[in-house]
């Protein structure tokens, strides 16, 4: 039954924030649970194993599932049925970064069904939940009786305008250069992912200290908590089946020998394979009949694993004694790569990277506006222009399976590499882009091969990224004070080794890393070594796809659609959109594009686009008609409208029009204007001035015609002539002339009626007395 009052712990984070973990208040019957909080952030956590073990169960089945509730951000999910559903990508990754630092702690050969799940139960808009979810899981195994090699704890570390900040506020993180979440004991870091801009290798270790020194005052803070809780958190007795020893020594005589053969062999992973199953398939009958048939079934929960081990420990010490890999290269040395590109001709960009049996065709889609994806997250709902997807499909290690979606390594893969990606996408994107990698063979770093792919096929489709980026994966062997640090890792190296260390980059720094460490006690030395043979490799990688191309296309392809932008004023959104999104409608059915306006600090920015640049250009220009805005001193063309004794009113872009004075007319004087234009003459002209109270628009053609001696008047030049003219008495008076047109005719009528048939002239005489 749960506690009203629970016991709990506080430590203070190094920004000044207070972390509360509690327990017993909430889930008691769990086998552990905990809230944690910081700010009106609250992460609640349950961890549960069953005490019995399936039969035949053969791996350790650890779920770890994080999810956000919507209301502990006042928000309802946008989804169809308005409820939470299946996890998102987002709580994905963070349930993968959970897992990867929690699962190497629990006991080798533990089989007991284990779940850790992790809610959002309250959100503060600053303090980001992602950065608590290791620490709350942690908690609930440390006060529960499961066994587990704890605590440990997740931070975020931030390089923030020069400065490493632990856990930095969500706005803050605008500014970061580095973004890092460590997992780490009181003494070990056991994974690392993140993210930079480009950042050199001593940032990373930088980084990694500074949490660390975070981490080691969180997991005290769980052991505090431990002793509170008493009796509960005494851990239960397992048994955890160990191999026969007699077994194991049996195994080992009769098969090291062959293992050693062909670990020395320098076979590719298919040969490889075949003499490995050769080798056990071999044992298994030789056995047999030295054996009998009673002794291999009472061992039969031992013959496999005893040999899988003692081909690992094999293999593991043929490299660190005879500085031999698998496929005979040495240590540093990155396997053979080729590279294609505009190898699909409909795609708007395309690559294939191969590096030895690992390749991936990447394709590249540019879309619109409408493309971006929707990401309904508890703290906002946004949408991204930018997607990376990552395809796993069986064949591409020579097995069958069902055709599902994407699992949670395809989405951690797919992560990893958008990351990297990401850093050096073009700060005024137009596109929405679209990778996708289909992984068709893999023996290692696949993800890293999708960086390499992702970053051709963006050059190949012109998209202007700022330099190409290359990943490459590492991995590490250590027996004692044998420690071999390996580049470009194969698949079985992988599965053997103390280590996968993944670092992407560009030629200048990192976009992206990620670390999981499954041995104690890696000395920093051996992180740095293994973050300069990364950087080695990365700088080779980056040669070799430079050979195929080095720099982003000039264009797009002529078949991707086109986008071209357009800023305007605010006041004019409502005459592009019209009522009902009629105009814009309109506009798209008679130009064949796709037209999109935001408003983004007080502007209108209208994206436009389409694979024909001449519907563009159409849409362009009539986008200008309808949001015109006149200038002074620029030059136009329009047409003479009306005719008046004074001057002729000129229509001209956007439904404008403006007064043209018969003193702005000719640097000679012009006694008719009848004489000089007929209504639809087409008529160029300069802007000299726009009344800021009325908004009307004064017009001057002499401005921009040749005097008698072929020089152009400059416009002070002009103004000095206009202020002579108003001293003599002949100055400007149109707004008088204007004033009388508005009350009906005015001096024209008047001029008709005294003059008679010399009306007309009336008028002239009576403006030019103004």
């Amino acid at each position: 039954m749960g506690n009203q009052t629970p016991m709990s712990v506080n430590f203070e984070l190094p920004n000044g924030r207070e972390v509360t973990i509690e327990t017993g208040k909430l889930a008691t019957q769990a086998d552990g649970s905990v809230v944690v909080k910081c700010g009106k952030t609250m992460l609640f956590c349950s961890a549960v194993s069953s005490t019995s073990v399936r039969e035949g169960q053969s791996f350790f089945p650890l779920s770890v599932d994080y999810q956000e509730k919507f209301a502990a951000a006042g928000r309802i999910p946008g989804n169809f049925f308005r409820r939470e559903a299946r996890l998102n990508d987002y709580e994905i990754l963070i349930s993968r970064l959970v897992d990867r630092a929690i699962r190497p702690l629990f006991p080798k050969g533990y089989m007991f069904d284990t779940q850790i799940i992790i809610n959002l139960i309250s959100l503060d808009e600053e303090v980001m939940p992602d950065a608590l979810a290791g620490l709350a899981a942690s908690a609930a195994l440390t006060c529960s009786n499961i066994p587990f090699e704890g605590p440990i704890s997740e931070c975020r570390v931030a390089r923030i305008n020069g400065e490493y900040v632990v856990n930095p506020d969500r706005s803050q993180l605008i500014d970061a250069d580095l973004d890092l979440i460590v997992a780490a004991d009181q003494k070990n870091i056991m994974m690392v992912e993140g993210e930079g801009k480009e950042v050199e290798e001593s940032a990373i270790l930088e980084a990694l200290k500074v949490g660390h020194e975070a981490i080691r005052t969180m997991c005290e803070a769980q052991l505090r908590l431990k002793e509170m809780v008493g009796d509960k958190a005494i851990t239960r007795e397992v048994e955890v089946h160990e191999i026969d020893a007699e077994v194991l020594s049996y195994v080992e005589s009769k098969v090291k020998e062959e293992i050693l053969r062909v670990a020395r062999s320098a076979s590719n992973k298919a040969d490889r394979k075949n003499a490995f199953k050769q080798v056990k398939d071999n044992f298994k009958e030789a056995a047999l009949e030295e054996k009998g048939e009673e002794w291999m079934d009472a061992n039969k929960d031992d013959i496999i694993p005893a040999y899988d081990k003692v081909q690992k420990n094999t293999i593991r010490n043929v490299m660190l004694d005879e500085k031999k890999r698998l496929d005979g290269r040495a240590f540093d040395e990155v396997r053979p790569i080729w590279t294609e590109v505009d190898y699909l001709p409909a795609a708007h960009g395309s690559a294939i990277f191969n590096r030895g049996e690992t390749q991936s065709l990447t394709s590249l889609t540019l879309g619109t506006k409408t493309d971006q994806a929707m990401v309904d997250v508890a703290h906002s709902n946004t949408y991204d222009n930018f997607i990376l997807h990552y395809n796993f499909p069986a064949f591409s290690v020579g097995e069958t399976k069902p055709m599902r979606g994407p699992g949670r390594r395809e989405v951690g893969h797919a992560n990893l590499a958008g990351r990297s990606i990401r850093q050096v996408l073009p700060d005024d994107m137009t596109h929405t882009i679209r990778l996708v990698s289909d992984i068709l063979e893999s023996n290692g770093s696949s993800s890293m091969a999708t960086v390499c792919a992702a970053s051709l096929a963006l050059m190949d489709g012109g998209v202007p990224i700022k330099r190409p980026v290359a990943g490459i994966a590492m991995g590490m062997v250590a027996e004692g004070d044998k420690i071999a640090i390996l580049s470009d890792i194969l698949g079985d190296e992988d599965a053997l080794g103390d280590m996968d260390f993944k670092v992407t980059g560009t030629s200048k720094g990192i976009t992206a890393c990620q670390m999981d460490i499954k041995i104690d006690g890696l000395p920093y030395e051996q992180l740095e070594q293994a973050l300069e043979q990364a950087r080695v490799g990365r700088l080779h990688i980056l040669g070799e796809m430079g050979k195929t191309l080095s720099e982003p296309r000039e264009d797009i392809k002529p078949h991707a659609p086109r986008i071209v932008k357009l800023i305007i004023e605010k006041s004019y959104i409502g005459a592009v959109i019209g009522p009902g999104g009629k105009i814009i409608q309109e506009l798209q059915e008679l130009t064949g594009t796709n037209i999109n306006i935001d408003e983004i600090d007080g502007k209108g920015h209208v994206s436009i686009a389409s694979s024909d640049k001449a519907a563009i250009e159409d849409a362009v220009a009539r986008i200008k008609k309808i949001t015109f805005t006149p200038e002074v001193g620029e030059v136009y063309e329009g047409t003479v409208k009306t005719i008046m004794p004074y001057g002729v009113f000129v229509g001209f872009e956007g439904g404008r029009d403006g007064l043209l004075h018969v003193s702005e007319m000719s640097h000679s004087r012009i006694d008719s204007v009848e004489d000089e234009f007929n209504e639809g003459d087409k008529v160029k002209f300069k802007i000299v001035d726009i009344d800021e109270r009325t908004g009307k628009l004064r017009l001057s053609r002499k401005a921009i015609m040749p005097r008698a001696d072929g020089t152009i008047p400059t416009d002070e030049e002009l103004e000095e002539e206009r202020k002579a003219s108003k001293s003599r008495g002949r100055g400007d008076r149109g707004d008088r002339g204007d004033r009388g047109d508005r009350r009906g005719g005015g001096g024209r009528d008047r001029g008709e009626r005294r003059n008679g048939g010399g009306g007309r002239r009336g008028g002239r005489d009576r403006d030019d007395r103004d």
